[in-house]
């Protein structure tokens, strides 16, 4: 059973997925920041793959994106680091379509298996395509893909992909990038939890303390926390400040 499925299995609600870019804030801390995640339970972890033109993300993602480049983070040795850290959470990879073209559909695979990866997101790349081209090769390989729904999606779209989402949908709170101050989209959200889809759902962008988790909570499954994490982590004191994040602003 995919590790992802057996968090969605054991647990229904208050589900927790928490999104660091690898190689951020430096080159060597995302192994020590996933292990103190796991030691605080965190549910899930989504890690961002460094890219140049990052269109999903805002301004602290965007940032991190580019210091993360500049000291030589990479795909090749974000499977390094993964591939010696002996955790049970579940990791998420979340980068771009051309990145996975770039590096090789089938190695990219084969690498996540071997470094412990459970699932991946690619916003950019069409379901369609992911349906007619990639959707054997995930199952041969049993990594999860999921696909995020916004408030512009149609309900059609959002039929489709939530068939075709392994494990949870990913829901956009907003009409906005991550880490922007924009108001949650509550009659979206409402209308989502009112289509009673079948797949788990957890709602991101937007969600930085505990009344907009709690907002997630209420119309989700879990959520998703981004922005305000990595704008949270201090490099000089890095463990400290990812436990003073979750204790202090999220379970407290």
């Amino acid at each position: 059973m995919n590790k992802i499925q057996k968090i969605f299995f054991k647990k229904k609600q208050n589900i927790l997925n928490i999104y660091i870019t690898a190689g951020y804030p430096y080159l060597d801390s995302m192994p020590l920041i996933i292990k103190k995640l796991h030691n605080l339970n965190i549910d899930i972890v989504e890690i961002g793959i460094p890219y140049s033109d990052p269109l999903a993300d805002g301004k602290i993602i965007q940032e991190s994106n580019t210091s993360s480049l500049k000291q030589g983070m990479n795909i090749s040795v974000l499977f390094s680091q993964l591939k010696n850290l002996k955790i049970k959470i579940p990791i998420i990879l979340m980068g771009y379509y051309n990145q996975f073209i770039k590096y090789g559909e089938t190695k990219f695979l084969e690498n996540c298996i071997e470094s412990g990866v459970s699932g991946l997101i690619l916003p950019d790349l069409p379901p369609k395509i992911y349906i007619e081209k990639y959707i054997k090769l995930f199952k041969i390989y049993n990594i999860a893909f999921i696909f995020l729904i916004t408030p512009q999606t149609s309900l059609k779209r959002i039929l489709l992909l939530s068939s075709n989402s392994d494990y949870f949908l990913y829901i956009v709170s907003s009409n906005s990038t991550t880490g922007r101050k924009n108001k949650i989209n509550f009659s979206f959200l409402e209308s989502i939890k009112n289509l009673q889809l079948k797949v788990p759902k957890l709602i991101g962008f937007g969600i930085r303390d505990k009344k907009s988790l709690n907002i997630a909570y209420k119309y989700a499954e879990g959520a998703i926390i981004g922005s305000a994490f990595i704008k949270a982590l201090k490099k000089s004191s890095l463990e400290e400040s990812v436990e003073f994040f979750l204790k202090k602003v999220i379970f407290f």
